[in-house]
């Protein structure tokens, strides 16, 4: 998908226009513009097409191409299109004028057009609404007619024309300055989220053999060594092979509390050394690194909107033209059909063009999912898409992964138990050589435990090592045939063995088809597990189950602790993804979500209605599949994303009912004659302003 900043994007309305013009163009396959953010995203293979259809569209805006590494400026106005010192300076010339014509009205009675009084009249008219006079001027020769510029110039406009001149002036001063205020809201909502992108490195020590150079991060190979001072970031991602330090990960996880790094850590893009000087070697480019994946997520959530965003833009493109018919109607119906005043008729009809102004809710609502998307970014969550926004509210049920998600997958051999004349070292050294070329937990814990004791293998003899998912390994070692694996893999090679009855997880070992015995290897809840659970229940979430490929007693050890609703266990990766469907079906109310981090979670990730993979270090598999992203490794964070997507969807429904309720109750009062311009543009200028208010709170928590 291209992506494009828009410079001179005036209005959200103006931003719905486009967006739906170039979806009806040729050769444009979907279209997808962000007025909070200024950027274009279409899909097409005919760039010079789309440039010339958004120039026919709005000769105005350009379309200026965006590269992945691009990053908005993190200052400046929302609308590239206000100079914002030129109106202030403009908006306090046309309020002194104002304040003239307020004392001075009765002179302007009967006062021809090129008069003084009525020069100052349009003098401060103009410097009031020149920008809205010009954009309705454009719409109308662009042929589309109706917007909120085109309405406001033909309310202002009547009311001079019956001699309304004092408000004709104020309504259009108090639009300019509930427009400004807007885009000074929008503003700072954008800021948050390019004070996230400017966690982007933008340079690289790199040792070499004729010394330290400083280069771009996308210059740097894997395999290079970076020199991290304190206070300095971490360009790329990579392992620690020299000092010790504390970083702060809060850009990345969200996460106040420092991380602490050794030699042979893992380490992060845009994480920051703060306590000591690092020797980091590179394992991921910086296009793979994990600032670029979060930059690119932040950056390309707005894309995906939400229906309730689609439906306020197509409801906006029909409502506006709807309040002018209706305004015509009250205007000249009253008075052809009863003969009472055309002023008086008139003006109560100008009253209801001012109050009708979709931007409450044209803008505060992309503005309320912007705000959502842009708190879970700053804790860490990083959402794909407005739309899962609306899911994640939804959600009534949760599906966990155990090993890696409620648990920490850390694994750490327990016991030994060998059989059938087999010793304790031997058993441990054919476990050992079976999984040496695993990189699997149960494999790391059993190769570390086999070196602590002092163990050694010849790795040369060790062939056919061979990964069945969600059973085991084999392998043949010394020239013998040897099979690790759970106690589903021994029944299927039809091996007696041990029935172990252990809250832990059991290894089994045959070797030449003779059960030699098991390892057993414990693994911990993470701390915050239970809190999780808890904090789910709490945001309504009514159902919470565990699926995992462990052993029953083990799955049922940790279900009990944290008081699920069911487990599901000893199951293969595809298993997984029937039992997690059959769940779906039991549970049709409300969504479902599954939380995983493995690469065997990726086909139940995208069979839910909400994907979330959990870890920054996780599964590329795992989080190219997800919805949703959980930077650190802490289940809590599945309940911060609900809590954050509810209270979006608390506030963008907040906006839509104050907005019609506001004016539902000012457009009677208008047509009946019990409201006056001055009440319209309040209540109208009034309502945006508002809901604006109320969008960026989400931002704040």
């Amino acid at each position: 998908m291209l992506k494009f900043r828009l410079k001179n994007m005036d209005c959200a309305a103006c931003a719905a226009k486009l967006e739906h013009g170039l979806n009806k163009a040729d050769g444009v396959e979907d279209a997808v513009v962000d007025f909070v953010n200024q950027t274009l995203f279409v899909q097409t293979g005919e760039i010079q097409h789309v440039v010339k259809t958004a120039r026919a569209i709005d000769p105005k805006v350009e379309l200026i191409p965006k590269s992945d590494r691009t990053i908005p400026p993190a200052t400046g106005n929302n609308n590239e299109g206000i100079n914002f010192k030129k109106e202030v300076g403009l908006l306090v010339a046309a309020t002194v004028l104002f304040g003239w014509l307020l004392i001075n009205e009765h002179k302007l009675a009967g006062a021809s057009l090129f008069t003084w009084p009525m020069l100052i009249v349009l003098a401060a008219y103009v410097m009031a609404g020149g920008n809205v006079i010009a954009n309705a001027f454009q719409t109308i020769r662009r042929g589309t007619l109706f917007d909120e510029n085109v309405l406001m110039v033909i309310a202002t406009g009547g009311a001079i024309g019956i001699q309304a001149y004092s408000e004709a002036v104020g309504v259009m001063i108090f639009f300019k300055i509930g427009e400004l205020l807007q885009a000074g809201a929008v503003s700072r909502s954008r800021r948050s989220i390019h004070a996230l992108l400017a966690a982007r490195p933008d340079q690289a020590v790199v040792k070499t053999t004729q010394g330290l150079r400083t280069v771009t991060p996308e210059s740097v190979a894997v395999g290079d060594i970076l020199v991290v001072k304190p206070g300095q970031k971490i360009p790329l991602d990579g392992n620690v092979l020299e000092g010790q330090s504390h970083l702060d990960t809060s850009a990345l996880t969200g996460e106040p509390v420092p991380l602490s790094v050794k030699p042979g850590d893992p380490v992060m893009a845009g994480q920051i050394s703060t306590t000591g000087a690092l020797t980091v070697e590179v394992t991921r480019p910086f296009r793979e690194s994990s600032i670029a994946r979060v930059m690119d997520l932040v950056e390309n959530a707005t894309a995906r909107k939400a229906r309730t965003e689609k439906f306020i833009t197509t409801f906006a493109r029909y409502y506006t033209p709807a309040v002018v018919l209706i305004a015509a109607a009250i205007a000249f119906l009253p008075p052809v059909l009863t003969g009472a005043s055309y002023q008086t008729w008139i003006y109560r009809a100008l009253v209801l063009l001012v109050i009708s102004c979709p931007c409450a809710l044209v803008i505060s609502i992309p503005l309320g999912y912007f705000g959502g998307l842009g708190r879970a970014s700053r804790q860490g969550i990083l959402v794909k898409g407005s739309n899962y926004i609306d899911v994640l509210a939804a959600v009534k049920t949760v599906v966990f992964d155990k090993t890696g998600t409620l648990t920490k997958g850390v694994f750490r051999v327990k016991d030994v138990v060998s059989r059938n004349g087999f010793s304790k070292d031997q058993l441990l050294e054919f476990a050992a050589a079976a999984e040496f070329q695993s990189n699997h937990p149960i494999a790391t814990s059993i190769l570390a435990f086999f070196a602590e004791r002092g163990g050694r293998l010849n790795e040369s003899q060790i062939l056919a090592h061979t990964v069945h998912a969600g059973q085991g390994v084999t392998a043949r070692y010394d020239k013998r045939s040897i099979l690790v694996g759970n106690d589903s893999f021994l029944h299927l090679k039809a091996i007696d063995h041990d029935q172990c009855e252990f809250d832990d997880t059991v290894a089994h070992i045959a070797v030449d088809g003779q059960y030699a015995g098991h390892i057993t290897i414990g693994d911990e809840l993470r701390p915050d597990a239970l809190d999780a659970i808890q904090a789910l229940r709490d945001q309504g979430v009514d159902h919470i189950a565990m699926l995992t490929g462990d052993n029953d007693c083990a799955a049922r050890a940790v279900a009990d602790k944290l008081g699920l609703d069911r487990y599901d266990a000893d199951l293969l990766p595809e298993e997984k993804v029937t039992v997690f469907e059959k769940i779906g079906r039991d549970r049709p109310n409300g969504k479902i979500a599954f939380v995983g981090d493995g690469i065997n979670d990726a086909p139940v990730i995208a069979r839910a209605d909400v994907g979330l993979a959990m870890g920054a270090l996780g599964s590329d598999a795992a989080v190219e599949t997800a919805d949703v992203v959980l930077m650190t490794d802490t289940p809590r964070k599945m309940a911060e994303a609900v809590a954050i997507a509810k209270q979006t969807r608390r506030v963008v429904w907040q906006n839509i009912l104050l907005a019609f309720a506001v004016k539902g109750v000012f457009i009677s009062f208008g047509a009946f004659g019990l409201a006056t311009m001055w009440e319209a543009v309040f209540a109208d200028v009034g309502t945006a302003l508002l809901a604006v208010a109320n969008a960026t709170r989400i931002l704040r928590g």
